[in-house]
């Protein structure tokens, strides 16, 4: 008898050693396995439990139809709807428990499309020559994906991808056996939020939620948090959001690296979710540590946090904008949306004295704020600063009253 059961996905007619290694060493850990095979031209050294014609016939088609399709990139597409589909089906019907994929660029492509159709708490790695390259972007990850370098396997076993593979094995049988997943019996609230020294509101709301009888999940809001967030939201997993940090929103607009993708401010708005927002750090724009400022922002007040981000403050014109393009998303929400303005700063370093203090800019998009929201957005303006005690009162203030009317469900 096997306790958990890792389904194993790679292209067995190219990669067959490499698959058979880790299914070699689940087994050896005392792990089940599942196979699948979605190669397109050639076949496995031996059957697998999910075939290609299967994964074929899934996305409505057949190998011979996948073949003449157009190109490789036609194919693989074709090859991912029927993977996702299978494993998505698989998962539900309790016949496996974590996930594992192998590939190069066309499997991690794959890959990725596969991981991110399987729930929150589904262990899922993938070994990939392409881990951790700016050849995948933000919004392809699944929350919880797991990678590791496939380091010198890109054709054949070695000692070098061993290494790799035997770590994914028991990484991923591991996983399945340590995993506690959301058990969804305490509502929770979607939270972004940086770190205290530049946004602090978090500090009062947590506990006075969990009071209440929520769960709060705060959502570090340099990218990745952000997405991550903004995956969860569109899927329903929040009973409410409380998104107060969006510098990740001005970073998509501006271009920055540091993004959460081009569904920022959309998720909640399309699961459903009542919102409570404010445009934390939306004055500014990230880079990361190792990139030079632009020309066009090395006009500015400036901010580097550490090594690894740095931070313009963005002008006047660019305040309007980003306060143009917040309005026109959360106008999109199917449910409620209340916006709170504090009129005093959005950030620890909008103070008097601080990196990022502009007060003209400040004021241009206040002024931008005021003219953008509209029904059946509300929007409120505070005499306060965003890290004042005054800004979680009120933000308490409209949960309560959204608690009382059952617009906040428990």
């Amino acid at each position: 008898m096997v306790d958990k059961t890792i389904l194993v996905v790679g292209t067995y007619d190219t990669k067959n050693d490499e698959l058979d290694y880790m299914v070699e060493r689940i087994t050896a850990m005392g792990g089940g396995t599942l196979t699948m095979d979605v190669s397109v031209l050639g076949d496995p050294q031996k059957l697998t439990d999910i075939s290609k014609h299967q994964v074929a016939q899934a996305a409505d088609s057949t190998i011979e139809a996948v073949i003449i399709s157009g190109d490789e990139n036609s194919a693989m597409q074709l090859m991912t709807t029927g993977a996702c589909k299978l494993a998505r089906q698989l998962f539900d019907g309790g016949k496996f428990d974590g996930i594992v994929i192998l590939g190069g660029t066309m499997g991690t492509d794959l890959a990725l499309d596969v991981c991110k159709v399987l729930p929150l708490g589904v262990p899922k790695y993938v070994v990939s020559t392409v881990s951790f390259s700016p050849l995948i972007p933000p919004e392809r990850l699944a929350s919880d994906i797991q990678m590791i370098l496939w380091a010198g396997g890109l054709y054949g076993l070695n000692s070098l991808c061993k290494s790799s593979l035997s770590q994914a094995a028991g990484a991923v049988l591991g996983a399945a056996r340590a995993v506690q997943k959301p058990d969804g019996k305490t509502p929770i609230i979607g939270m972004t939020a940086l770190g205290t020294s530049c946004l602090r509101y978090q500090k009062i709301l947590k506990p006075e939620l969990e009071k209440r009888g929520f769960e709060v999940a705060v959502f570090h809001a340099t990218g990745m948090g952000g997405m991550a967030f903004e995956h969860i939201a569109a899927e329903g997993g929040f009973t409410c959001v409380m998104d107060f940090a969006l510098q990740e929103f001005s970073n998509l607009i501006f271009g920055s690296v540091v993004s959460a993708g081009n569904g920022r401010l959309l998720g909640a708005g399309l699961g459903n979710i009542p919102q409570l927002v404010a445009p934390g750090c939306l004055d500014l724009i990230d880079f990361a540590g190792w990139q030079e400022i632009p020309a066009q922002f090395q006009d500015r007040p400036f901010h580097e946090h550490n090594r690894l981000i740095k931070s313009s403050s963005l002008n006047g014109e660019e305040r309007r904008l980003t306060a143009q393009n917040m309005a026109e998303r959360l106008s999109q929400s199917k449910a409620p949306v209340h916006v709170l303005m504090p009129n005093q700063g959005i950030e620890e370093w909008d103070r008097q004295g601080g990196d990022a203090h502009d007060p003209e800019a400040f004021a241009e998009f206040l002024d931008e704020m005021r003219k953008s929201f509209k029904d059946p957005v509300k929007y409120d303006e505070l005499d306060c600063h965003i890290n004042d005690e005054a800004f979680a009162v009120a933000a308490l203030r409209v949960f309560d009253a959204w608690l009382a009317d059952g617009t906040i469900r428990r």
